[in-house]
């Protein structure tokens, strides 16, 4: 009955570590996958190699940065804007 527990328990083990491994060298894959910036013909091979999930979280990724340097500039913009307007508004005020 102990033999019996104890070489279950040692499956257990292994089988807990075995995933472990298998997570770890996905996250390895995913770290790598982090190099392809832009899709083009070269990383083509590259991105067809990904899974389905890492290429949706690209892509998503590349999306959020997109976003975000479009909010930066129409930021940029509006302050150009401002500044021009003001500009405008006290040569208009000055004559």
């Amino acid at each position: 009955m102990l033999l019996k527990l104890i070489i279950i328990f040692i499956f257990l083990f292994i089988f807990y570590h075995l995933l472990d491994f298998i997570k770890l060298k996905r996250k390895k894959k995913v770290v790598n996958s982090k190099k392809l910036t832009e899709f083009n013909k070269k990383n083509f091979n590259n991105w067809m190699n990904l899974t389905k999930k890492e290429r949706y979280d690209l892509s998503k990724q590349e999306s959020v940065n997109y976003l975000d340097k479009r909010k930066l500039l129409l930021d940029e913009i509006r302050k150009e804007y401002k500044k021009i307007s003001k500009v405008n508004s006290e040569k208009n005020t000055n004559k």
